[in-house]
C-alpha cells in the first residue's frame, strides 16, 4: 500500500491518532499531510490533523462540528475590571448565550445568515428551523466563553503595548453541522465498501455531485459557525458598553481549496488552524492555561497550519476518573481564575501544556499576543461532548 508522505511536529502523540494519521496518508486520493502537536485521536482524521487530498472531500476529515472556531474581541479597557467587577462580566457571559447540546433560545436570534439559500442541500433545508433556535448558542464538551486578560508585550494591530480585557469564545456549527456531518459520511460509507479498519471512517465523495452538496453545506455551516460568536460577542459587547479595539477569529475544522506543491488540492484542518503567511488567529490552552493569539509563518510543510489548542492529553472519561472537583477548585483559585461552571472532564489535567505545543510550533506561528483565562464559562456537568 502506497503512503503519501507527512511531518509531524511535537511528541506525546498517542499511538492511535498515529494509527489514524498512517490510515489517512495510504488514501487513493491522499496528496500530503501534516500532524499538529496537540493531536490526539478523533472520529476518522486525528484531531490535529492536516490532510490534502485531491478532487475528494473527506466529512470526518473535516470534523462532526463543522467550522469550530475561535473569536476573540479586545477592549479598550483594562483587566482588572474582573476583579473589581467580577458580577457585573459574569451576567454578561450568562445572559447572552446558551450552552448544552439542546441549548436553544426561546426567543431566536436573528442574523443575515439565516437569509442565506437554506434549501442548497436537502438536509440544510430540513435543520434551517433549529438552527435559526440555536443561533447565538455555545454547545457543550469544551465550548467556552471566558473572559481574561490579554498582554500585548509589543505593538501590534494598531494595538498599544499594555495589558487589556479580552472576550473568547470557542464553538462551532451547532446541531446543524453535525446532522450534516454524519448525513454526508453515511453518503460516503455507502460509497467505499471497500475500506475497512481506521480507513472505514475515511470515506470520501468526489467532487461532483456529492462532493459538491458537501461543500455548499459545509460553506453554509461555516457562515453559520461565525453567526453564531457574532451574536454572542455583539450581545455581550452592547451589555457592557465598552469601546474595542480589534476582532480575530478562524476556523479549524473545515476544508478549503489551495495550492501546494503546483497542485490544486482540498486541504481538510481538522483541530487545526490556517496558517498562512500574516494570517491571524487564536490558540487557547485551557481554563487554567494561556492561549496565544498569533500570526502564520506559511510553513509548507504544514500545509500552512498550526495546533488549534493544547490537546488533550487524556479522555474525559479518565478524567473525570482521576480528579475531583475540591482540587480543581483549589488549583483554579491559585490560578486567578473563576469558573462559573463547566464538565469535570475539562479540567486543566486533562489537557498538554499549551507551552510545550507552542515551542514545538515555533516555525508554523509567531506569538502576538498571550492571553489568560480569568472568568470562564462551559457547559455545565453532565452534558454529552460534541467533537
Amino acid at each position: 500500500m502506497t503512503h503519501a508522505s507527512y511531518r509531524t511536529w511535537g511528541t506525546n502523540i498517542d499511538s492511535e491518532a498515529i494509527k489514524q494519521m498512517e490510515a489517512a496518508m495510504s488514501l487513493p486520493v491522499t496528496v500530503a499531510g501534516a500532524l499538529m502537536p496537540d493531536a490526539h485521536v478523533g472520529y476518522g482524521l486525528p484531531i490535529g490533523g492536516v490532510l490534502a487530498t485531491e478532487d475528494a472531500v473527506i466529512p470526518y476529515g473535516v470534523g462532526v462540528d463543522i467550522a469550530c472556531r475561535m473569536m476573540m474581541t479586545v477592549f479598550d479597557a483594562p483587566a482588572t475590571v474582573l476583579r473589581t467587577e467580577t458580577e457585573t462580566y459574569r451576567r454578561a457571559i450568562e445572559q447572552n448565550t446558551r450552552f448544552g447540546i439542546g441549548a436553544e433560545w426561546r426567543t431566536p436570534k436573528s442574523h443575515p445568515v439565516m437569509d442565506e439559500n437554506w434549501n442548497v442541500t436537502r438536509i440544510t433545508g430540513q435543520l434551517k428551523d433549529r438552527a435559526r433556535r440555536q443561533l447565538g448558542t455555545s454547545g457543550s464538551g469544551n465550548h467556552f466563553v471566558e473572559f481574561g486578560e490579554i498582554v500585548f508585550e509589543q505593538p501590534a494591530l494598531g494595538i498599544p503595548a499594555g495589558t487589556y480585557l479580552a472576550l473568547l469564545s470557542h464553538s462551532g456549527s451547532r446541531n446543524a453541522g453535525a446532522q450534516v456531518a454524519n448525513h454526508f459520511t453515511r453518503i460516503a460509507k455507502s460509497l467505499h465498501p471497500e475500506l475497512e479498519g481506521h480507513q472505514k471512517n475515511l470515506a470520501w465523495l468526489p467532487m461532483d455531485r456529492e462532493g459538491q452538496e458537501y461543500w455548499a453545506a459545509m460553506e453554509l455551516m461555516g457562515k453559520y459557525a461565525s453567526a453564531n460568536h457574532h451574536i454572542i460577542h455583539r450581545a455581550i459587547i452592547d451589555s457592557l458598553g465598552q469601546p474595542t479595539l480589534r476582532q480575530i477569529e478562524n476556523h479549524h475544522n473545515f476544508a478549503w481549496r489551495e495550492t501546494h506543491r503546483g497542485r490544486n488540492l482540498i486541504v481538510h484542518r481538522k483541530g487545526a488552524t490556517p496558517a498562512a503567511k500574516g494570517m491571524l488567529g487564536v490558540i487557547p490552552g485551557s481554563m487554567a492555561a494561556p492561549g496565544y493569539l498569533i500570526e502564520g509563518s506559511g510553513h509548507p510543510g504544514s500545509l500552512n497550519s498550526t495546533s488549534h489548542g493544547a490537546g488533550r492529553r487524556m479522555s474525559r472519561s479518565a478524567a473525570s476518573k482521576n480528579f475531583t472537583w475540591k482540587e480543581t477548585r483549589e488549583y483554579l483559585e491559585q490560578k486567578g481564575v473563576v469558573l462559573i461552571s463547566a464538565g469535570l472532564d475539562e479540567v486543566p489535567w486533562a489537557y498538554k501544556d499549551i507551552d510545550e505545543v507552542m515551542n514545538a510550533q515555533r516555525d508554523l506561528a509567531r506569538t502576538i499576543a498571550r492571553f489568560m483565562p480569568r472568568l470562564v464559562k462551559m457547559a455545565p456537568s453532565g452534558e454529552r461532548p460534541e467533537d
